[in-house]
């Protein structure tokens, strides 16, 4: 294996320390993936060099410049605090003509307009769930068709952001305040969809022409108060105490073999239609009559070492060294814009 100098972009906060002792299991979670990432490509004999970026693309180009990497490891998942800028980042460096892993900006555009990805979808006649968007400064008006119970989210943001209990919501009195406060406190319009009750199923895929599929996996809460809709929540995703507390865990999904085989088709296709390449994770909704929703897309997801798509990938026989390395190898064969 040719050892590589690799560019790792990160937040500044998040760039690892050279170890985690005495760390809070919080702070360990926190960084949790750029400390795996580094420290697994190195222990793989790559030269890897972070670089926190936050605010100027200036320090991108004068990390190239100076390393000339072979590839640039991507795992920025905003910039200058905007979900939707970590796309311009991509483009930056196509415009650079520099390798980088995971997906491609037109893929993520697509894929991270909530709204735009389930029309897109649902053209194809996957399901989706119904929903509406509610834009910022504007009355909300449930459309007639949209029936309760729903759940109120960002339109753009990711990671659960703004995701709680009260988000899902059964009166358009409680409608009409999580709109609000999806408006108000994260600053983004809404989207209110069909709350699905049953499981939620994540599908990770990884590839840019030809795709492999790891198994699925679930998200469980073995402690969870009985009647709790079972939902994402940014708690459930980012705090180690709750976690803990209610049993929170990912895990394989026990599914019919027929069930299993439609669900990893339908994820294939929402790949293509989204223009996806690298890896990314499909989020789905499973309801009591075995009927799958597509929800939403993942690209560039959490791939820490003990989260669902590195598990998912070693239930797959896939090591994680070995999946870091795929992203890297996948990243350099990236089609690119010619520079002819």
């Amino acid at each position: 294996m040719k050892k590589l100098r690799i560019l790792a972009l990160m937040h500044p906060q998040l760039v690892p320390p050279e170890t985690l002792d005495g760390l809070t299991p919080q702070e360990v979670s926190e960084s949790k993936t750029e400390y795996d990432v580094v420290r697994t490509l190195r222990a793989a004999g790559h030269e890897v060099h972070p670089l926190g970026v936050q605010y100027e693309l200036f320090p991108i180009r004068d990390a190239i410049d100076q390393l000339k990497p072979h590839i640039v490891f991507n795992l920025l998942e905003e910039f200058h605090g905007e979900v939707l800028f970590d796309q311009n980042v991509v483009s930056f460096l196509e415009l650079l003509h520099t390798p980088y892993t995971g997906c491609n900006p037109r893929g993520m555009i697509i894929s991270r307009g909530k709204a735009l990805s389930k029309k897109l979808v649902a053209y194809h006649r996957i399901r989706v769930p119904d929903f509406a968007v509610f834009p910022m400064g504007h009355k909300v008006r449930r459309p007639p068709r949209l029936k309760f119970p729903l759940i109120v989210k960002s339109l753009i943001e990711h990671a659960s952001i703004g995701i709680a209990r009260a988000s899902v919501v059964d009166s358009d009195e409680k409608l009409a305040e999580r709109v609000t406060f999806v408006h108000d406190r994260i600053g983004t319009d809404a989207i209110a969809e069909q709350f699905i009750e049953g499981r939620e199923l994540y599908v990770s895929l990884i590839g840019n022409d030809r795709l492999v599929v790891f198994p699925i996996w679930e998200l469980v809460a073995e402690k969870r108060p009985e009647g709790e809709p079972l939902i994402a929540t940014a708690r459930v995703k980012h705090d180690v105490e709750y976690q803990l507390r209610h049993g929170i865990d990912t895990r394989a999904a026990l599914l019919p073999d027929d069930l299993a085989a439609k669900l990893v088709h339908a994820a294939k296709r929402i790949y293509k239609i989204l223009e996806l390449t690298g890896y990314a994770r499909l989020d789905f909704r499973l309801d009591a009559n075995g009927q799958f929703f597509f929800l939403e897309a993942n690209p560039n997801p959490e791939i820490a070492e003990r989260e669902e798509f590195a598990s998912a990938a070693l239930a797959a026989g896939v090591s994680y060294p070995d999946l870091l390395q795929r992203i890297v190898n996948l990243g350099l064969r990236q089609p690119r814009p010619s520079s002819a």
